[in-house]
C-alpha cells in the first residue's frame, strides 16, 4: 500500500502566528494521557526493570494475515527512514493557511480529552474532562453553563498524569437504545476500564449512573501509555486504542506480543455476548482461532496510539501514534497489521538501533522529529463543506509544540504534507461535528473550531 509514497524530507517552513487565536502553552510536568512526560524527564534511561510475570501462552503473531499487498520492506543498515515515510514539507501544499476561532468562550472547561456529537435529534456537545466527568452543552456561541452529563470522579484514577476518564463514543443506534461508552483509568489494581452507560429515561442531558456495565478490563502495569480513544467503526463494531503498558521502551515485550491486549487496537462486537465476556468477538478478526492469540485484536505493534478516527468517506482507520525518542507517526490502520513498535519507532529502527529487520511490519504513512514536536494527537479527515481546499485533508497536531498539519492521500500515496498553523496550543484532541466541523481541544484553552484563514461570504 505505501510503496509509492514520497521520499522523506525535511519540514524547513513555519508559519506566522495567528494573532488573537491562540492561548497559552501548559507546561509538559502537568500532561494528560499521551502526553510524553517522560520525553522531557528522560525516562529512556530508566533501566530496563526485571519482569517477573510473563504470559504462560506467547502465541506467535502470523506475518500480517489477510493483507492486501505481499511486498515486504528490505530491513535497514542505519538508522535512516525508509523511503515509505512522509515528513511534512513546503514543497507540498495545501498553499492556503488555516485559523483557529475560540468557540463557546464562556464555557469553563479544563483538561479536556474528547468532544463528541450524537446523532440524536438535538444540537448538543458532549465534552469529557480528563477527572471523571462528561459535560453536555448547546450547540451555540452564546452558551453560558454546561450541564454535568456523567460524573464518575469517584471511580477515576487519575494518579498518573496519563490516567483519567480519555475515551468517549456514542452508540450507533443512541437516538434509540441510550447506550454510549467510556474507557478510564481504575486503581487498585491500575487497569484500563471499558464502560457501557445509558442516558436517564427521564432526561436526555443526564446519564443514569447507576447503568454502568462494565464490558472489559485491562490490567496495567504502569500509569503511562493508557491508549484510551474508542470509537465506532463503518462496520458497527467498537474500537479501542490501547498503549503497551508504559514505562520506557516497551520492557515488557507487549506491543510484539499478540497474546497481550497491550500496544493494540482491538475490534469487539459490544452487541453481543461469548464465553462469559460482556461482548462479542467478529469471526473476521485476524487473530480468530490463533492458539494463544487475544481474538480481540485487529492490529498491534503500537505504542500509545492517542486518538484515531475513521475517515466518513473512504472508511479508513487513521491513527497518531505518540513516539518516544525521536520520532511521531502517522498510522492507516489495517487488519492484522505489525506497526512495528518497539522494534521500529517511525520508519527508523528504535530496537536495536541499526540492522533492525523489518520484515513483515507495517512503516507509518507519515513522521515528524522531535525537533517540530514531542507527542503527537491525531486528528480527523475532513469532510465538510466550508473550507473546499480542505477536503479529504487528514489534519492532525502536536500537544507540544500546538503545530497542526495536514496530509491528503490519495489512497496511493501522499500528494499534499505540510503546516497549516502554529497554535501555540497544548493540543489534547480533535473533535468533529455532525456538519463536518472540525475542533482542536486545548489543555486548558477551551475548544476552538477550524476555519478557513481569509472568511468567506456563507
Amino acid at each position: 500500500m505505501l510503496s509509492k509514497l514520497i521520499p522523506l524530507l525535511l519540514l524547513t517552513s513555519t508559519l506566522t502566528l495567528l494573532a488573537g487565536c491562540v492561548g497559552s502553552s501548559e507546561p509538559l510536568t502537568d500532561i494528560e494521557t499521551t502526553m510524553e512526560a517522560e520525553v522531557q524527564k528522560g525516562i529512556n534511561a530508566i533501566p530496563t526493570p526485571t519482569v517477573t510475570t510473563t504470559p504462560t501462552t506467547t502465541a506467535t503473531p502470523t506475518p500480517r494475515p489477510m493483507a492486501t499487498t505481499t511486498s515486504t520492506p528490505s530491513p535497514v543498515t542505519t538508522d535512516t527512514p525508509l523511503p515509505s515515510t512522509s515528513t511534512p514539507t513546503p514543497g507540498l501544499t495545501p498553499v492556503q493557511g488555516i485559523r483557529l476561532e475560540r468557540v463557546f468562550p464562556k464555557l469553563d472547561l479544563q483538561r479536556l480529552t474528547n468532544l463528541a456529537q450524537p446523532d440524536y435529534g438535538q444540537s448538543h456537545i458532549f465534552v469529557t474532562e480528563q477527572p471523571g466527568q462528561i459535560h453536555v452543552f448547546s450547540d451555540n456561541p452564546e452558551t453560558t453553563h454546561t450541564e454535568v452529563f456523567l460524573d464518575i470522579r469517584d471511580r477515576v484514577s487519575e494518579s498518573g498524569n496519563e490516567e483519567g476518564l480519555l475515551g468517549l463514543a456514542f452508540d450507533t443506534k443512541y437516538s434509540t437504545n441510550g447506550h454510549f461508552y467510556v474507557y478510564y483509568s481504575a486503581s487498585s489494581p491500575r487497569r484500563s476500564v471499558l464502560s457501557r452507560f445509558s442516558v436517564d429515561q427521564r432526561d436526555p442531558n443526564t446519564a443514569d449512573l447507576s447503568s454502568e456495565t462494565i464490558i472489559l478490563e485491562i490490567p496495567q502495569p504502569y500509569q503511562n501509555h493508557n491508549g484510551g480513544q474508542i470509537a465506532f467503526g463503518p462496520d458497527g463494531y467498537l474500537y479501542i486504542g490501547l498503549g503497551d503498558g508504559g514505562l520506557g521502551g516497551d520492557p515488557m515485550g507487549n506491543a510484539q506480543n499478540i497474546s497481550t491486549l497491550l500496544g493494540t487496537i482491538l475490534r469487539i462486537d459490544v452487541r453481543s455476548v461469548s464465553e462469559n465476556k460482556n461482548y462479542g468477538i467478529p469471526i473476521d478478526n485476524p487473530f480468530v482461532g490463533i492458539n494463544g492469540a487475544r481474538e480481540e485484536i485487529w492490529a498491534y505493534g503500537l505504542r500509545n496510539p492517542w486518538r484515531f478516527s475513521f475517515d466518513a468517506t473512504t472508511g479508513l482507520l487513521w491513527a497518531g501514534d505518540v513516539g518516544q525518542q525521536k520520532w511521531e507517526e502517522i498510522d492507516i490502520v489495517e487488519k492484522g497489521l505489525n506497526y512495528g513498535w518497539n522494534i521500529m519507532e517511525g520508519g527508523h529502527c528504535f530496537s536495536p538501533a541499526n540492522n533492525c529487520d523489518t520484515t513483515n511490519l507495517e512503516l507509518p504513512v507519515a513522521e515528524f522529529a522531535h525537533t517540530e514536536g514531542c507527542s503527537i494527537t491525531g486528528g480527523y479527515v475532513y469532510r465538510g463543506d466550508k473550507i473546499p481546499w480542505l477536503l479529504g485533508t487528514y489534519v492532525y497536531g502536536d500537544y507540544c509544540s500546538g503545530k497542526i498539519w495536514g496530509l491528503h492521500y490519495d489512497g496511493d500515496s501522499i500528494i499534499e504534507h505540510s503546516m497549516l498553523l502554529d497554535s501555540n496550543l497544548s493540543i489534547t484532541s480533535f473533535g468533529q461535528g455532525l456538519d463536518g466541523k472540525l475542533y482542536v481541544l486545548s489543555r486548558n484553552s477551551g475548544i476552538y473550531r477550524i476555519l478557513p484563514k481569509i472568511v468567506p461570504n456563507y
